[in-house]
């Protein structure tokens, strides 16, 4: 469940006179603050590249000039306020601190358009008064997230204090995270490094790509599990955490991840799993308040075995 309230789609632009010397993201709050945006979800829109100032992406820490033309997509959203909701939880681990857990596939982490309800936040607020509020306030407890049909492991903070420094392990790369994937083709490479940069595909916002304009530095590491009847079974590893990652990786090789169809061809035989096959099967980071080495690792889900037992090893 979820309060919402309704935002209209449209584009909005602004010349800069006056303000010249404000920061991007103080601007836009003061410019969008009658049409209920937060300085939050003003953040949000630069990061998934809906402001241009004159015609190219800043941070939203840029010093606005006076001349500048800001513009702005403000897509059709809703301020979400999620509620708790009775959605069972694979836990692995709970301390006063943080919760580990498995994420069914199919599960949307936090809400989203087309998802306000059945999210895993939801579920987490069901089963605890006690999560960060440091965060946006459609997202308590959250320093990650997963694709919503991909599986796994996934970190919660349940104290503030474990979500500053959950957040400076996943920012410094101290977070230590492997997934297993099926994917389409046999690799040619038994192991390999894939290390081309990730932005915002310019032809379809919802998609992400390798070498645009704007791209953030992205590595993933691969190594063959075992290869299948046209396919391969492979364990990457994230050096980095961009969103779609392992997906637009995985595609800009010519090896799309089996069962996506985002980042795979448009005409496609018929998938025997709904979304594509990536688990999150290995997290490991240090205890935000004992500073405990942990390593957690679950085991493969039911789909991902059917997968892997449709397709069979590859005869020798």
């Amino acid at each position: 469940m979820i309060s919402t309230s309704k935002h209209k789609a449209e584009n909005l632009s602004f010349l800069v006179t006056d303000e010249a010397g404000m920061r991007l993201d103080v601007f836009l709050s003061d410019k969008l603050k009658q049409k209920g945006v937060s300085r939050a979800d003003v953040q949000r829109l630069i990061i998934e590249d809906n402001v241009k100032i004159n015609g190219i992406s800043k941070k939203k820490n840029y010093v606005v000039a006076g001349g500048d033309t800001i513009s702005v997509f403000l897509d059709l959203k809703k301020s979400a306020e999620p509620l708790p909701e009775s959605i069972p939880l694979d836990i692995i681990f709970e301390d006063e601190h943080i919760i580990v857990l498995n994420k069914s596939k199919g599960m949307v982490v936090h809400p989203a358009p087309g998802n306000y309800t059945g999210t895993l936040v939801s579920a987490l607020m069901f089963h605890t008064d006690s999560l960060s509020d440091i965060g946006d306030n459609d997202r308590p407890g959250i320093v990650h997230r997963l694709d919503k049909d991909t599986s796994g492991l996934m970190v919660v903070a349940k104290s503030n204090k474990a979500y500053i420094d959950l957040i400076r392990q996943f920012s410094n790369r101290e977070v230590k995270r492997i997934y297993h994937a099926v994917v389409e083709g046999l690799l040619s490479l038994d192991e390999g490094v894939i290390s081309t940069p990730i932005g915002r595909d310019p032809n379809n916002r919802i998609k992400f790509k390798s070498g645009v304009d704007n791209s953030k530095t992205a590595v993933t590491e691969y190594k063959v599990l075992e290869y299948l009847k046209g396919h391969t079974h492979v364990k990457v590893r994230l050096h980095t955490g961009r969103t779609h990652q392992i997906r637009v990786h995985m595609a800009s090789i010519g090896h799309v991840v089996y069962g996506d169809r985002l980042y795979g061809p448009r005409k496609k035989a018929k998938s025997i799993i709904s979304g594509q096959c990536l688990h999150s099967k290995e997290l490991c980071f240090n205890h935000p308040f004992t500073n405990e080495y942990m390593r957690f690792n679950s085991e493969l889900p039911d789909y991902f075995i059917e997968v892997l037992e449709y397709f069979g090893k590859m005869e020798e």
